[in-house]
């Protein structure tokens, strides 16, 4: 989605950000006719918070057994919030934060606990202390993660890896496409006719904000980059990235293909890589893909071998 983030109230003259409040509409006055009046950035993530103190009360309650009902509310809470998060943020690739790390963990250690015939006292009371924390983004360490639980860390990354993976890829797209615009000239690719800034000719505060993207007096969104990163010549950085990507993929594939049982150190090298690729193409750090390949290697070979052999 691309968006003009830097809103202005027709109604109130009130400015603010849609990149804090996720809403065309006015934080002041609540008028929903709003106008863009900067150019267009890339923008996937949603401002949500992961707030799970009712469901910590909930399962505090529970001596053995987690209730089915809150099990299956607890769910549909951790898939909605990893469902709106994203990892461009106002024309920028977000790293991978610790708090849809422990979101998707924590779901997929609840799919797993709920599956195992005999849950241990030990299991439970790993489940409970990731969901004690997961809102900071705190995890138990992986050498706490019990045998029968291992396979939930190993999706949860094989998860979070794909939606970073594809994010920066369209970033990266968005990145080629911007550096091949540097130079041309701008004059022309303003949709703005009244000379001043907004986007808007129907009122209707839409420019993609809210996903009908028709409000261009020109039908046109190509008014320049919409992402940004770091220092000089990102072009150079995105052949590197794109291949280092596309090894992270084989191995992720594979510890797909387990069912997620791989040690935990695999799954957290597979993070690891995807957070240094994403590094790199923000800053062109050549450490950081550096240290993205060694994590893709090490999720290799006997890593991801569950018997060890």
């Amino acid at each position: 989605m691309k968006v003009r983030g830097e809103r202005e109230c027709q109604s109130c003259g009130t400015r603010w950000s849609y990149y804090e409040t996720g809403s065309v509409a006015c934080p002041n006055c609540g008028d929903l006719r709003s106008v863009g009046v900067d150019a267009r950035t890339a923008h996937t993530d949603a401002t949500v918070t992961l707030d799970l103190s009712a469901h910590r009360e909930r399962f505090g309650e529970a001596s053995e057994t987690l209730p089915r009902s809150g099990v299956d509310d607890l769910q549909t809470d951790l898939r909605e919030y990893c469902r709106r998060r994203g990892f461009i943020d106002g024309g920028r690739l977000a790293p991978l934060d610790d708090t849809y790390l422990a979101a998707r963990e924590l779901l997929e250690a609840v799919d797993c606990f709920q599956r195992l015939r005999d849950p241990t006292d030990a299991d439970r009371e790993y489940l409970l202390r990731l969901l004690a924390g997961a809102d900071d983004g705190e995890r138990p360490p992986a050498d706490e993660i019990p045998a029968a639980l291992r396979e939930a860390k190993g999706m949860a990354a094989v998860r979070a890896v794909e939606a970073y993976r594809s994010d920066a890829l369209d970033f990266l797209d968005e990145l080629e496409a911007g550096t091949e615009l540097d130079g041309a000239d701008d004059g022309d690719a303003t949709d703005d006719t009244d000379g001043t800034g907004a986007d808007d000719t129907d009122g209707t505060g839409a420019d993609d904000a809210d996903g009908t993207g028709a409000n261009d007096a020109d039908g046109s969104d190509d008014d320049g980059p919409t992402v940004t990163v770091e220092g000089d010549r990102p072009e150079v950085r995105i052949g590197p990235a794109r291949d280092a990507f596309e090894r992270l993929r084989d191995r992720v594939a594979r510890v797909d293909a387990l069912g997620g049982d791989v040690p935990p150190a695999a799954a957290d090298a597979l993070v690891g890589a995807a957070d240094a690729i994403g590094e790199y193409v923000r800053t062109g750090d050549e450490k950081a893909l550096t240290r993205a390949n060694d994590r893709i290697d090490d999720a290799t070979g006997d890593d991801l071998d569950p018997t060890g052999t």
